[in-house]
């Protein structure tokens, strides 16, 4: 008798897939979600700097110690290619529950399934985590600072659950409007901008998480229309966005590094800035100029299962990288400190960051492959109103934005930002999203 293998490993279930995938699809949208997420990942590990002299373990960035490597963020701060992304398939998704007479429940409840459901865990997991250090010793200020390096990803989410709740109405806008739509937001990031930096009114800022997020999302709309294809258009948006993002950079008050760095006091992403929004012109332009070769060259198997096995894991890998690598830094000063005593900086330490790196991989495994069956569960078959959606996703997203500024770690019950805490879960009740359900 013959023995099979390999054929359920997670390869081959992805090549199987991908020879199902229809000649319709774009598969150069799915291409750029995998590359934009792993991008994020890569360009976290590369940057963290953490490193223990006689006074203890300093978490810093390599964007503090060499100011040359906040350059490198303008090719690793690719948020704005989700963005895009998530345009060019909501507008997909978005007319095809409208064809099928689909209501705006049936299609949110099912969106908001797959963006919140995958998060939960990793609550719940630095819920445990957090409390039990403390209870075995830890320093509160330490377990806290664990915690918001491990949850940052979760931003992100907060941002785009609320960007997809909108979809009915920025799709309408754009069906009637084009590119006014995405023209008055670029106008209001810019008024935004000024109000923040000339008026002095920083709080104003926090309202360009909605502009210029959303202001890329309708970007994804004009490429799902036609209104962005060929290399000429491409270069043409690269051109203008990259010129103001010089002009931007070099003459007025934004900084160099497209993300925060610790102790300095203007950040381009925190709250995103005009600037953020110029990148992504620029990066999306870039990248729609080449997607026709991609398109062509993801039409081979063996880059397209590489596409689809990435994708199957996608929001998991993104939500739990830092958790990896904050646990592996942990399990490294449990052993002696190994490989944190080196100055950052230094040729020893870009020597290791390939180390580290593959330490980061192997620590994000175990995670990628336990907790990937949560971006997959179901949406429920009760559909709940789109009051008690749109109220549960809102619910979430406070709940979510606390916990990626403050972390898991606060002054109430054991020790945990309890209110903070409660919010996702109680959003995710509202709304009737279940990650254990199959």
């Amino acid at each position: 008798m013959t023995k099979k293998t390999g054929r359920n490993d997670p390869w081959s279930q992805a090549k199987r897939l991908a020879a199902r995938t229809p000649e319709s699809r774009n598969r150069y949208v799915d291409f750029l979600r995998a590359v934009s997420i792993c991008a994020v990942v890569f360009g976290h590990w590369l940057m963290a700097a953490p490193y223990v002299d006689e006074s203890g373990i300093h978490i810093t960035s390599m964007l503090e110690h060499q100011q040359w490597t906040r350059w490198l963020t303008w090719a690793f701060q690719v948020m704005p290619v989700f963005f895009l992304v998530g345009g060019y398939s909501n507008s997909i998704s978005w007319q095809s529950a409208l064809g099928k007479g689909r209501t705006y429940s049936e299609w949110l409840q099912v969106r908001l399934q797959r963006l919140i459901g995958p998060v939960l865990p990793l609550i719940v997991m630095w819920i445990f985590l957090a409390a039990g250090a403390q209870w075995l010793g830890m320093r509160p200020e330490m377990a806290k600072v664990a915690s918001q390096m491990a949850l940052i990803p979760i931003w992100f989410l907060a941002v785009y659950v609320i960007v997809v709740v909108l979809v009915p109405f920025t799709f309408a806008a754009w069906q009637k409007y084009r590119f006014w739509s995405f023209g008055i937001l670029v106008i209001a990031a810019a008024i935004d901008d000024y109000l923040f930096f000339a008026a002095d009114l920083t709080s104003a800022g926090w309202l360009n998480y909605a502009f210029v997020w959303l202001a890329v999302h309708q970007l994804g709309y004009a490429w799902r229309d036609g209104f962005m294809a060929g290399p000429k258009l491409g270069l043409a948006w690269v051109i203008g966005g990259g010129a103001v993002l010089i002009g931007l950079t070099a003459f007025g008050p934004y900084p160099i590094s497209m993300v925060s760095v610790p102790g300095q006091e203007i950040s381009n992403s925190l709250p995103p800035k005009l600037s953020m929004l110029t990148l992504g012109i620029a990066q999306c332009g870039l990248l729609l100029s080449i997607e026709n070769p991609m398109r062509r060259w993801l039409s081979r198997i063996t880059p397209w299962t590489a596409v689809v096995l990435i994708n199957s894991m996608i929001m998991t890998v993104f939500l739990w990288h830092l958790t990896a690598s904050t646990l592996a830094i942990g399990g490294a000063m449990l052993f002696n400190d190994i490989g944190l005593t080196v100055q950052p900086g230094s040729g020893t330490w870009w020597a290791l960051r390939p180390v580290w790196i593959f330490v980061y991989l192997l620590a994000l495994l175990p995670f990628a492959l336990g907790f990937g069956r949560f971006e997959r569960s179901a949406a429920g078959t009760q559909i709940h109103s789109s009051g008690r959606l749109v109220a549960g996703a809102v619910l979430a997203c406070a709940g979510l934005a606390s916990l990626a500024l403050n972390g898991v770690v606060g002054g109430q019950w054991l020790g945990l930002q309890a209110g903070a805490l409660i919010l996702p879960f109680a959003g995710a009740l509202l709304a009737g999203i279940n990650p254990l359900r199959k």
